[in-house]
């Protein structure tokens, strides 16, 4: 009986089997088919992530990208004081903040909404409020200082300790409660009409 080897599939299937630790310490020695599966666990979270803090698909995808190029050929360096995902959502973190200190000032492209679901109607009125109070937290965000928004987004919308942002943005716990407050009174208000 001859041997065949496993079919890619085969493989992508055992490797999900394995912990992220174990994932990390093989791909580290070159496993590509290792390294896949981590980015296929994480990319829709940081993809998420980037795209809150640079609000345009197109450069966060390429933020993410960047951040998974960039964790591959770090990896050997990879000491795993911290779990992978954490280290990676790091790394997009700084990098997303890197493309925001670069970029010129400019009004974000505003989102198209998604229709509603058949047979669920929004009455336009609240469609129309609903559209222009999130035109104004933009708005509002994008006034905010890169390390503000940052660390806004990150606890308010990602929900993350503050230990973890202090940790990802490489700052102190107090200079992220700090940040934390400054944003939140400032977008307070800024959207106070809204309350």
């Amino acid at each position: 009986m001859a041997y065949s080897h496993p079919s890619t599939a085969d493989t992508a299937s055992a490797l999900g089997r394995h912990s992220d630790a174990q994932l990390t310490v093989r791909a580290g020695e070159g496993d590509e088919e290792a390294f896949a599966e981590l980015v296929v666990r994480h990319a829709p979270t940081l993809l998420r992530l980037a795209t809150r803090l640079l609000e345009d698909r197109a450069d966060a995808e390429d933020a993410v990208q960047e951040a998974f190029l960039s964790a591959w050929r770090r990896l050997p360096e990879f000491r795993g004081e911290a779990g992978f995902g954490t280290w990676v959502y790091r790394i997009v973190t700084n990098r997303c903040l890197n493309v925001l200190r670069a970029r010129k000032p400019q009004t974000p492209l505003e989102s198209v909404p998604e229709p509603a679901a058949p047979g669920h109607t929004v009455a336009p009125d609240r469609l129309a409020e609903a559209h222009f109070a999130m035109q104004d937290l933009r708005q509002a965000l994008s006034r905010l200082s890169v390390e503000q928004r940052a660390c806004w987004i990150l606890r308010e919308l990602d929900g993350c300790s503050y230990e973890f942002i202090a940790e990802t943005i490489g700052i102190t716990e107090q200079a992220v409660r700090a940040r934390v407050f400054r944003a939140r009174r400032s977008l307070t208000t800024a959207l106070g009409a809204w309350r």
